[in-house]
């Protein structure tokens, strides 16, 4: 009995064993495949997984270099797979424009206090003259301070958007980050009316005593006489520095004005392949044949790049008008400012001024 049983159980396995030999290699050679040659992948195409699922290499390369293919969206790139240029416009935005955005603020501000300690705040030499003389109008000042005023929220803003992630989320946490930057998205998109309405303004008023003529050179030859003593070059109304402020405001503000609206209005401009045309008229090679995404990301870039660059420029008019030089706030706060300040610093505007009948007469200070 014994003898039988373990007959049939070594009968069983045998079979066991015959049963696998049989049906293993087919189940092998549907489960997976030998591994290619050089001579197998021809043409460009890769041989694929035990799904049977063929790579084109140049298939995948072209998707990577942003063909399009077809889509129900019927957006321009709605049948983009991948945008490469977002690539490139990341890596600017994170890399080289915040690094050198972060450097052009801490440049600015260390050359400003160097020459505060160099300089010291410049006074006024021959001492209050106890009269004054009106400097600007109420509606001057308005539009100063409405351009002026604006441009700080847009600026604090707009640092936020770029630099708060790093500096005030760690100390304040992402929830109440999030609550103030989101705030601050919507103010620094409403507020951009009121500073375009002030350059507009601003432009009206100055732009006629902003124009460049030669008593510029000279005042610049002479480094306005910020720099020494007793120097004190001829001016009119604006001088030569506040002539450059004032184009840069103009100008910089308009282009702020132009990419901000791009912005605010997205897929709509075709701003940057329009100016890029204009140049390549001068002889440039420019690409003008951009998406509508690339427009969005060249604004985004630009828009950070000008900013910053106004930034740097207002800090400097706000630190000669306040701190650096005594007696020039007065000029946008009540509008008159001391008579002897006024002769050093716009001598031949003063001479028009006293000029005219009943206009721009001195007054005894109060």
């Amino acid at each position: 009995m014994q003898v039988a049983l373990t007959k049939l159980k070594a009968a069983a396995a045998l079979a066991a064993l015959l049963v696998f030999l049989a049906v293993a290699p087919g189940a092998s050679a549907q489960q997976t495949d030998p591994a290619p040659g050089p001579e197998e992948a021809v043409g460009g195409a890769v041989p694929g997984s035990s799904l049977g699922v063929a790579s084109d290499t140049d298939f995948w390369r072209e998707i990577r270099r942003g063909a399009s293919g077809t889509a129900q969206q019927p957006h321009e790139l709605g049948g983009v797979l991948i945008q490469s240029e977002g690539d490139n416009w990341r890596a600017v935005r994170n890399g080289p424009l915040k690094t050198y955005g972060v450097w052009l603020m801490i440049g600015i501000i260390g050359l400003l206090a160097l020459f505060f300690a160099l300089r010291g705040r410049i006074k006024i030499e021959h001492g209050p003259a106890g009269t004054t003389i009106e400097r600007f109008t109420g509606l001057e000042r308005f539009g100063h301070w409405l351009t002026a005023g604006s441009f700080i929220v847009l600026a604090i803003t707009g640092l936020n958007l770029m630099y708060g992630r790093y500096v005030l989320m760690p100390v304040m946490g992402k929830e109440a980050y999030a609550f103030i930057t989101n705030a601050g998205k919507w103010v620094h998109n409403w507020i951009a009316f009121a500073f375009m309405a002030g350059l507009v303004l601003i432009f009206i008023m100055w732009v006629a005593h902003n124009i460049p003529n030669k008593t510029d050179l000279k005042w610049l030859a002479k480094g306005g006489g910020l720099f020494s003593k007793g120097v004190h070059p001829d001016s009119k109304k604006f001088n030569a520095g506040q002539k450059i402020i004032f184009w840069a405001t103009i100008l910089g503000g308009a282009s702020l004005s132009l990419s901000g609206w791009a912005l605010l209005d997205p897929f709509t401009t075709t701003m940057f392949a329009d100016t890029f045309a204009l140049v390549n008229t001068l002889g440039f090679n420019l690409p003008t044949n951009l998406t509508l995404m690339e427009e969005q990301q060249l604004a985004v870039v630009w828009h950070g790049i000008v900013s910053l660059v106004m930034i740097a420029i207002i800090l400097a008019h706000i630190y000669i008008g306040s701190i650096g030089m005594e007696g020039a706030f007065a000029a946008m706060g009540s509008g008159q400012v001391d008579l002897n300040w006024a002769r050093e610093h716009h001598n031949l505007w003063v001479e028009e001024e006293m000029s005219k009948s009943g206009v721009g007469r001195a007054q005894p200070a109060e």
